[in-house]
C-alpha cells in the first residue's frame, strides 16, 4: 500500500508478487480491491501493480481532473516512480479505456495488452444508462437498491439465485469504507462518455487478448469483439458463466485465460 503524490493529486496503489510487471486497471466505480478475487493467483507469476483510478478508492484529485487521459497519465507517472520501463497491461471495462489510451500514447512502455469486458467507446444506450444511474443517486435512491439495480447489468442471472451471496455482496458494496461519492461517480461517467478511440485502433500493434463474458449485457461480447478486432494482433476468448464482472463471477477461468496468454505470447 502506497501513495504517489503528483502535483495536486495523490494516487493510491498496491503491489503484489514478483516477476514481470502486470498493471491492473479497474472499471467504473471500482478500485484496486476489485481484483481481490484474482490477485493471489496472478501474483504467483507476475508483479501486480494495482492503482485506484482517479475518482475512486483512496486516490485523491480535483473533480475536474477525472478523465481517461488523466488516469493514463497517472499510470505512466507510477511506472516512472517505480522505475518500470515496460509492463504488461490488463484493463477491465473503464480500465480497458485507460489501457487503450496508454497503448496509443505511450506504445513503447507496454508489451502485451489484455482488454476485459470493454470497448473503444461508450455507445448511446450505455451513455443513457450510466447517466440514469447518476440521476438515481442524485434523486435519493436507497443505496442498497442502487447497487442491486447495478448488479442486474454486471452479473449473470445465476448470480441472483444465491440470495445469501447476493445479500453479502450488497452489504459489502454499501459498507465499503471508500465508497465512491456521487460527484466522483458522475465525473467517471462523463469520462467514459467522452472517450472514443474506435478510429485509432489500427494504430495499436501490441499483442492483444480480448476477453468477454459470454453473458455480458453491458458490453455485448459480439459488439465489443467486432469493434476491438480492429487491433491488428488481437485474439478473443469468451468466458462461460460470466457477465460483465468476469473476474468476480468466474475468477478461475479468468485467471487461467490471462496466465495462458502471458505465458505463451510475447513480442
Amino acid at each position: 500500500m502506497a501513495i504517489l503524490k503528483i502535483k495536486n493529486s495523490e494516487i493510491y496503489y498496491e503491489i503484489r508478487g514478483k516477476g514481470k510487471p502486470l498493471i491492473l486497471l479497474a472499471g467504473l466505480a471500482s478500485d484496486s480491491q476489485s481484483w481481490s478475487t484474482v490477485m493471489n493467483r496472478l501474483s504467483k507469476k507476475n508483479m501486480l501493480i494495482m492503482p485506484d483510478n482517479r475518482g475512486c478508492g483512496r486516490t485523491l484529485c480535483p473533480l475536474d481532473e477525472i478523465t481517461i487521459p488523466g488516469m493514463a497519465g497517472d499510470v505512466i507517472a507510477l511506472m516512472d516512480h517505480l522505475k518500470i520501463e515496460k509492463a504488461d497491461l490488463l484493463g477491465h471495462s473503464m480500465g480497458g479505456y485507460v489501457a487503450l489510451q496508454l497503448c496509443l500514447e505511450n506504445p513503447n512502455r507496454f508489451d502485451r495488452l489484455i482488454l476485459a469486458a470493454t470497448s473503444a467507446f461508450t455507445n448511446k444506450r450505455n451513455q443513457a444508462l450510466l447517466n440514469d444511474f447518476v440521476s438515481y443517486r442524485k434523486n435519493g435512491m436507497d443505496i442498497h437498491e442502487w447497487f442491486r439495480c447495478l448488479f442486474f447489468w454486471i452479473f449473470t442471472r445465476k448470480f441472483f439465485e444465491d440470495e445469501k451471496m447476493l445479500d453479502l455482496s450488497l452489504d459489502y458494496s454499501v459498507e465499503y469504507p471508500y465508497l465512491q461519492s456521487l460527484e466522483q461517480f458522475k465525473k467517471q461517467v462523463n469520462a467514459l462518455c467522452d472517450f472514443d478511440v474506435s478510429e485509432r485502433l489500427a494504430e495499436i500493434d501490441h499483442e492483444t487478448l480480448i476477453i468477454s463474458g459470454k453473458e455480458d449485457i453491458l458490453f455485448d461480447p459480439f459488439e465489443s469483439v467486432r469493434v476491438l478486432s480492429a487491433i491488428k494482433n488481437a485474439s478473443v476468448t469468451l468466458i462461460e458463466n460470466a457477465a460483465h464482472s468476469i473476474h468476480v463471477e468466474n475468477p478461475k477461468d479468468f485467471v487461467s485465460t490471462v496466465i495462458a496468454f502471458l505465458s505463451t505470447s510475447g513480442l
